[in-house]
């Protein structure tokens, strides 16, 4: 029970549904227990003694019994699911706000799919236990105890007899409890890894089109698909032998008990009704104690999705903002890196190290470099959604680990090297970071990003609800709303990790005319591998390794003759080439 005391915060401030489910199921089930009185009553004395006029009260008050426990078991059943529907609300709702703080590096290696499969299908298998689980294992109790005592009055010999037979069963039941859970964890985590395959293959879907992978894909599937039919029927064949054994059981006791109970009728020492009745208890204790297993079952899919979300629950964040965090509403904007260091979670090799570098207010910083040097790491940092392993990232003077963090990134305008868009209209997207933001307001940052013109076009215009994931815009397109979306939040630091990768020369001509007038008082770091969007910048910092093996200016860094200046050859030796092929007439068709 130790994954359910752990959840308790959830479930515990709704106890008054469960409480007053439980009381009403409690009175059902006592109701339950007058059926074999009512019968014993109706043999031995109306029809034995012939005593008829027995026979409209005992109707009448098995009519009104029947009503009664009608409507508590109604009220039993919906206060119960009130209980499990409103303890999980409060859990998903717990569950969602863990993801939004938990840090970057936890997203590193965590799995879309079975993420959705944590929210999803683990989420329900807890709150079934809630709505049902609790209240029958109340019902178990309560008819188990009640039926005992009536069995005793009855016979206290065929109830000893009784009770020797149970043991057997109860070893079976927890035999069978003891396989289940890990046949039940291992069906988790399968469904699990098949979403995953499900949103992978979708995301993808214009990847696997265009390589013609469509049959690697569904061999990939079926293997997954395949591996959770196969738990799926071990957990059936433990459920084929278990329960048969338990039934078995049961029945061998009744034939026990038919052939004393039998002999006590004939001997005199139980009356005829009596032995029905008694008949009648038995199966209340044998069913709900094969049912028991059924019980178990669900506790079992219940714990098994208990400790998949706890999993979650329980991940620690090493990026919280500090107690007496230090919060500005608008930042100047000085950056500087102290001999900064830095190792990825899980990872044995540095991505950045021993960086130190100034970027003064207003001033452009370009970082460029192969791919894993450390560019995107450096920017990473000033955001802090890593902290440095050693040295220190400051702003304005202040390390970034005193800031708020959410008054920190607010400060911060990033245009990723890969764009998101929701399923949204293009103005809530654009607005996403400053929703109180006017049309006015929305449409000029569209206008300086150069996204204005296209956007009219649009069928609806900036009313135009986008598909998943930005689908029905070009790659251009959606790069120029992220970055009406980052301008419009007017930030103290902008960041353009390759912001102008997905769209063509002329495009990029017109976003870097519209940054010139935009990066004045603004401190703004531009990561491309383009030298024609670093010109501008008042330095330029080459990494390699994670090292800086470079700075200056773009003249400085030209007439050095180093990395950058063979980088810049290659460029604009390349579009000489092409000058003169379009000049005479050359080049593939």
């Amino acid at each position: 029970m130790d994954i359910f005391k752990r959840l308790k915060q959830f479930y515990w401030p709704d106890r008054k549904y469960l409480f007053g489910s439980i009381l009403f199921l409690i009175l059902a089930s006592g109701i339950t227990i007058v059926y074999p009185i009512i019968l014993q009553l109706t043999i031995d004395q109306a029809v034995i003694h012939q005593n008829l006029s027995l026979v409209p009260v005992l109707s009448l008050g098995f009519v009104v019994i029947m009503a009664i426990k009608g409507i508590s078991s109604y009220y039993s059943q919906y206060w119960g699911d009130m209980f499990g529907v409103s303890s999980v609300f409060r859990l998903r709702k717990a569950l969602y706000e863990k993801l939004q703080y938990l840090p970057y590096h936890y997203y590193d290696n965590a799995k879309t799919g079975d993420l959705m499969s944590r929210l999803t299908a683990d989420v329900e298998g807890f709150r079934f236990f809630l709505s049902a689980g609790f209240t029958q294992l109340v019902n178990f109790v309560v008819l188990v105890g009640f039926s005992i005592v009536l069995m005793f009055y009855y016979s206290w010999e065929l109830a000893l007899v009784t009770l020797a037979m149970t043991p057997f069963l109860c070893v079976s039941v927890f035999r069978f409890d003891k396989r289940v859970h890990p046949a039940f964890r291992k069906i988790r985590l399968s469904l699990a890894s098949m979403n995953t395959r499900v949103q992978e293959n979708i995301s993808g879907m214009n990847t696997i089109k265009s390589l013609g992978r469509e049959d690697f894909e569904i061999n990939r599937f079926s293997e997954s698909n395949d591996t959770y039919r196969t738990r799926n029927l071990v957990t059936a064949n433990i459920w084929a032998k278990y329960f048969p054994l338990m039934e078995l059981i049961g029945d061998i006791s009744v034939v026990i008990l038919l052939a004393l109970g039998g002999y006590f009728v004939m001997d005199g020492r139980l009356a005829p009704g009596a032995l029905v009745a008694f008949f009648s208890l038995v199966w209340y204790i044998m069913d709900p104690l094969m049912n028991l297993g059924f019980m178990i079952n669900t506790f079992s899919q219940s714990k098994a999705s208990g400790e998949r979300l706890l999993q979650i629950l329980d991940e620690q964040s090493d990026l919280a903002s500090p107690q007496d965090a230090f919060k500005k509403e608008r930042l100047d904007g000085r950056v500087a890196f102290h001999d900064v260091s830095l190792v990825y979670p899980n990872e044995k090799t540095a991505a950045l190290e021993h960086i130190s570098f100034e970027a003064e207010i207003g001033s452009v910083t370009g970082l460029m470099g192969a791919t894993g040097s450390g560019k995107s790491s450096v920017t990473q940092l000033i955001g802090r959604f890593y902290d440095a392993t050693s040295g220190e990232v400051l702003i304005d003077g202040c390390p970034v680990k005193s800031y708020d963090l959410k008054s920190l990134r607010k400060n911060i305008g990033f245009v990723l090297q890969e764009n998101f868009l929701f399923s949204s209209t293009i103005r809530d997207n654009i607005a996403y970071g400053r929703p109180e933001a006017t049309m006015d307001e929305v449409i000029q940052a569209a206008k300086r990003a150069e996204a204005d013109e296209f956007i009219k076009k649009l069928p609806n215009g900036y009313d135009t609800v986008l598909g998943e994931r930005g689908m029905g815009l070009s790659g251009g397109q959606k790069q120029r709303i992220s970055i009406a979306r980052a301008l419009l939040i007017n930030p103290s630091i902008l960041i353009l990790d390759d912001a102008t990768s997905a769209v063509d020369m002329r495009t990029e001509g017109l976003i870097q005319k519209a940054f010139r007038e935009l990066m004045k008082g603004r401190t703004t770091f531009i990561i491309a591998h383009r030298i024609s969007s670093l010109q501008m910048a008042d330095q330029i910092l080459v990494l390699e390794h994670g090292r800086i093996m470079e700075r200056g200016t773009h003249e400085e860094l030209v007439a050095k003759g180093g990395i950058y200046r063979r980088i810049y050859d290659i460029q604009y030796q390349d579009r000489d080439l092409v000058k003169q092929q379009s000049i005479y007439g050359g080049g593939n068709r």
